[in-house]
């Protein structure tokens, strides 16, 4: 096993206390969970080897995502809100360190993610806006398994809720909650350029101090079919699926109709560009199926460089 550079050391160090200072907080201060239909994963996010963990480095993305619904959907998929619109951007910075270090024949690697959120809702009964930094996300126990053709990351997202919230707003940055998101993703990439990928979820949810409203545990996955031309270009299908498993509560107490549980689908094409130490990715996911939450359009623009 390669020894740790001072740089390693700084960063396992610093994201090791992280790590400590959220379990310590999370056993001491109430539980926060979110409500209203919505997830503390942006849908969508990952795509092209998403379950492929990069060689050891240290690396920059910068996620852009637009999103825009015009309709709020109940349990039957009828619209539950009049004259809804929502508008939500945002910019997430990501910073991934991967380590030499080998475990259970897996890299270990770590990050974590900085989002600045802009947020519009306009409905019958009031309109609302909001900008400011969001919940953030750290991780400082990611695994990576490489053979000839399938790749496997594992790890254990953490949602700190940092953001703006106040349970009188229509719009927040930050959804009030810790989520505990355990993460599996796999990668397929035939000899001659065939890929099929997959990032799968799970979340768990804590309850919301100000509302006493507990959002029920959610599945959820990316994926992406697609090629890879080898000359720099990959091309492809890809988007997600959501389904709450189990009911939201409030008070303790069932949310009625059906829990409020939410789900959708989403699919669109997706395109990526790779030179050097660079990426760039666009693409578009457009939303069926929506019950017990919006359902519109996801547009998504994804830089990365490795340093």
């Amino acid at each position: 096993m390669a020894k740790a550079s001072t740089q390693e050391w700084v960063v396992m160090l610093v994201l090791f206390v992280s790590a400590l200072f959220i379990g310590t907080v999370f056993l001491q201060a109430p539980a926060y969970a979110t409500e209203g239909g919505g997830g503390a994963y942006p849908n969508g996010a990952e795509d092209f080897m998403a379950g492929a963990l990069p060689p050891p480095g240290t690396y920059f993305l910068d996620y852009v995502n637009y999103y825009h619904a015009s309709s709020l959907k109940d349990d039957n998929g009828d619209r539950l809100v009049p004259d809804f619109d929502l508008d939500v951007a945002v910019n997430v910075f990501r910073l991934v360190h991967v380590t030499r270090h080998e475990i259970l024949g897996a890299t270990w690697a770590m990050h974590a993610f900085v989002p600045i959120v802009r947020m519009d809702v306009d409905a019958t009964f009031g309109r609302d806006d909001k900008t400011g930094l969001g919940d953030i996300i750290l991780d400082p126990f990611i695994l990576g398994w490489h053979w000839k053709n399938v790749h496997v990351t594992t790890g254990l997202d953490i949602y700190v809720p940092v953001g703006s919230y106040d349970e009188d707003d229509l719009a927040n940055t930050g959804r009030n909650y810790w989520t505990f998101e355990p993460v599996a993703a796999v990668t397929y990439l035939s000899d001659n350029g065939i890929e099929l990928s997959g990032k799968f979820m799970y979340d768990f949810n804590l309850e919301n101090p100000d509302t006493n409203y507990r959002s029920g545990q959610e599945f959820h996955f990316d994926y992406t079919a697609g090629y890879h031309t080898g000359k720099g270009l990959a091309v492809g299908i890809g988007g997600y699926y959501y389904y709450q498993t189990t009911d939201d509560e409030l008070d303790g107490d069932k949310v009625e109709p059906d829990g409020f549980k939410g789900r959708v689908f989403a699919i669109g094409p997706q395109a990526m560009y790779s030179y050097k130490n660079m990426a760039f990715t666009l693409k578009w996911q457009k939303e069926f199926e929506a019950r017990n939450r919006p359902e519109g359009n996801n547009f998504w623009g994804k830089f990365m460089y490795a340093f």
